[in-house]
């Protein structure tokens, strides 16, 4: 292994989850020569981290659901090139961490599987940016509008847009999706990223997922509240927008062009349109909620 890495673990050292986040970043650092980044020591002296940071591919692990590493690197301003959740990885592979702080048989192989994933999604990444993947998702993008044309709606000193042209559908969940053909790209309304406020953290679904309508498609996460992503349209993941998972603030900066979540391939959109509004009819309801909205 040629690869140098700096590693970013979260400090949750109460958990168990936190106990195998620290002994993933061990083994990283043995099986590549990589240097671990403290979090504590992070916070209050980051001038040696920052350019150990700079220099090599950060690798975040985090611990559980508060997600402290991936939040210190966005507060950092970090470029993250491969990240993984311990206890997503333990409810994907049907494990229990429990509340004992010393690492079982189970734990300690865990441990194991999680330095594996990050390692191959870390390796794989160059090729997905070189190769035809790449080329893939290019091709998909061009479907979308080049431009947008917004009504917009003032509450106070706020202003909510929303996408007015033809192919955009409405959930009553406030989220929208962009459709053509067999295919649509999916995000956000203006009224989720204003009341969320500051986004710190976005989860998104995996490629290749088959996600029904009104399933579940991520999360994005603000100081204030975790937003679960509702799929407007049932269908096949075919890219997530990647930038999201280093800059999560562009669904505050726009959620409809840079901060659109993904893009499907349709299972029945001529079932699912009848269970969403066009714009005619979901725009009464955003000024309802933005009446009510309080910061």
């Amino acid at each position: 292994m040629n690869n140098h890495y700096a590693i970013l673990p979260c400090n949750g050292l109460d958990k168990c989850a936190g106990g195998v986040t620290r002994e993933t970043a061990i083994i990283l650092a043995e099986k590549t020569e990589s240097e671990i980044i403290c979090p504590v020591f992070y916070r209050v002296a980051d001038v040696r981290y920052n350019e150990l940071a700079q220099k090599n591919p950060l690798l975040v692990i985090d611990g559980c659901v508060t997600r402290c590493a991936s939040k210190l690197a966005a507060e950092k301003g970090l470029k993250i090139a491969g990240r993984l959740n311990i206890s997503d990885l333990a409810k994907e592979e049907g494990i229990t961490l429990g509340t004992n702080l010393r690492l079982s048989p189970e734990a300690l192989a865990l441990a194991g599987t999680a330095t594996a994933k990050l390692l191959a999604s870390f390796e794989a990444a160059p090729e997905t940016a070189e190769g035809g993947q790449r080329g893939q998702r290019d091709e998909a993008a061009a479907f979308f509008p080049p431009q947008l044309s917004y009504e917009t709606f003032q509450k106070d000193k706020f202003i909510f847009r929303l996408p007015a042209g033809e192919g955009f559908y409405f959930n009553e969940n406030d989220v929208w999706a962009f459709v053509s053909g067999n295919r649509a790209r999916v995000g956000v309304t203006d009224y989720v990223q204003k009341s969320l406020s500051d986004i710190l953290f976005f989860k998104p679904p995996s490629v290749g997922t088959e996600i029904p309508q009104f399933g579940e498609m991520g999360e994005i996460e603000s100081a204030k509240a975790v937003f679960e992503i509702v799929s407007p349209v049932s269908g096949v993941i075919t890219a997530v927008n990647e930038k999201l998972a280093d800059a999560p603030e562009m669904l505050n900066q726009n959620p409809y062009e840079q901060g659109w979540i993904a893009e499907m391939e349709l299972a029945d959109f001529e079932e699912d349109r009848s269970l969403l509004y066009t714009f005619d009819g979901y725009l009464p309801i955003m000024k309802r909620k933005v009446e009510e909205f309080h910061v």
